[in-house]
């Protein structure tokens, strides 16, 4: 299977197409019947001028990348009585000017409203915060923002962009917060990747925001990162690439499992990619009950045994202490119940899935190409999820940190911990009642507009119950 068949058509690569075509019959249908050949998917036809003799039309086409999209306008153009106007990117134009900006609360168009929310009223606030300064919880915008602190080393698939490419991605997630969970997100990339100016830096941020979600930083320095910042700042600190994808992840699992009527404590896991996805992956399946889980890099599985292992992995094999004597990935998912691949396209095929327990369940998260294509493993697997949108079962992190974020936030937790996780996964897995799970819906759409309520409130309690919430919602 080649590239091009992986990869389908979408809105991420669509382009809207000015076309001045001349008004005879069938003009249209040629142009269409062209774009389809060449595997464009075409969304809206719209008229915007109509002649006698000329149409101009704009026609939005989902492609599959640039260079697709340039064939496909190549073709069209080469049809007799067709013109090109203009090509636009949906998806650049989408991002101009940003996607997020400053809204006031408050309108300011008296005397009286200007004098309150500004000076000589603000003075009073100021006052009432300095003599105590949790108050600016109450006070201030700090009660419901988040920073979203990145230093572009690892973005989505991209690696080590720098931190003026990763603004859209942090504008994104800061987008997310706002349209899911009401919840103020607010970008802050750093141009350092040194870990104690990291630290620092936000650490100085802190009196303004509520939380701080980390992003696409690095492993290994991303942990150390939040162990530090955890450990100073009093109030939450999340890195989402660890924990939001084992959160999701987890509550994936626990549905797959009802559909294949296993437990956690007898399952088999295969784990593969030991970054800082997979290491909090495994971490919170320990957590939550599962007690047999082989982890592997490029050089087989992560075992005690091994003298080639850095600190982070010597740390996941003590933690993991799989009992295994197999020296290859196709030999660990020998009676395997479960794969997770948080690892690089083609990393496993229908041979490996076939070795595999009954009833397997196979969780292929690389991005945009999974560990196995799902077409390649239907026909062997009971359960199969990925983490793109095209498919089913996408294991998505906006489905945790939006709520997860909010719930701390409303409680003022001082922290996230792991049953606050674990209460997050088991709020997400439930909301899919039991008449609803299938096999191709074990996780909710990032749509469902119960999610964020669920996993906040689910967050909120454990946070009361812990004793680390400042306040009662």
């Amino acid at each position: 299977m080649n590239d091009q068949q992986n990869y389908q058509p979408s809105a991420s690569n669509s382009i809207t197409v000015r076309f001045e075509i001349q008004n005879r019959p069938g003009m249209l249908a040629k142009i269409t019947s062209t774009i389809g050949k060449e595997g464009g998917n075409i969304g809206a036809i719209d008229i915007v001028q109509a002649d006698e003799d000329v149409l101009v039309r704009d026609i939005t086409i989902n492609t599959r990348d640039d260079d697709h999209a340039e064939r496909i306008v190549s073709e069209v153009l080469d049809l007799e009585g067709v013109e090109v106007v203009n090509v636009s990117d949906r998806t650049f134009l989408l991002h101009i000017g940003g996607k997020l900006e400053v809204n006031s609360k408050s309108p300011l168009r008296t005397r009286d409203q200007l004098s309150m929310a500004y000076t000589p009223g603000v003075a009073r606030v100021s006052e009432a915060i300095h003599e105590n300064p949790p108050d600016a919880h109450r006070l201030t915008m700090k009660s419901n923002t988040v920073a979203v602190v990145s230093d572009g080393t690892a973005v989505l698939g991209l690696g080590d962009v720098g931190p003026r490419a990763s603004i859209p991605v942090m504008e994104g997630k800061g987008q997310l917060l706002k349209e899911f969970a009401g919840v103020n997100g607010v970008p802050v990339c750093l141009d350092t990747t040194d870990v104690d100016e990291i630290v620092e830096t936000v650490a100085r941020i802190e009196p303004i925001f509520g939380g701080i979600n980390l992003e696409d930083i690095a492993a290994p320095r991303c942990f150390e990162i939040e162990e530090r910042l955890k450990e100073r700042l009093d109030i939450p600190v999340f890195h989402d690439d660890q924990h939001g994808t084992a959160v999701v992840t987890a509550a994936a699992l626990l549905n797959a499992l009802e559909i294949v009527e296993k437990s956690l404590h007898e399952i088999k896991v295969v784990m593969v990619g030991i970054g800082a996805a997979g290491t909090a992956v495994t971490e919170m399946l320990l957590e939550m009950g599962v007690e047999n889980i082989v982890g592997v890099d490029t050089e087989g599985p992560v075992t005690q045994h091994r003298d080639d292992l850095d600190a982070a992995k010597e740390r996941y094999a003590a933690l993991t202490a799989p009992d295994t004597e197999a020296n290859s990935l196709p030999d660990v998912m020998e009676g395997a119940d479960v794969f997770i691949g948080l690892s690089v396209p083609g990393v496993i095929d229908a041979d490996d899935l076939k070795r595999m327990a009954e009833d397997p369940i196979v969780f292929a998260m690389a991005n945009p190409r999974p560990e196995i294509m799902p077409e390649d493993a239907y026909p062997h697997v009971s359960v199969m999820a990925t983490g793109r949108s095209d498919y089913p079962n996408q294991i998505n992190n906006v489905l945790c940190f939006p709520g997860l974020f909010k719930g701390a936030l409303d409680c003022r937790a001082t922290d996230i911990t792991p049953k606050m996780k674990i209460a997050a996964a088991q709020a997400i897995a439930d909301t899919i009642d039991d008449r609803s799970l299938t096999a191709d819906y074990i996780v909710p759409s990032v749509f469902d507009q119960n999610v964020v309520q669920r996993v906040a409130e689910a967050v909120s309690t454990v946070a009361v119950d812990e004793g680390i919430a400042r306040k009662r919602t």
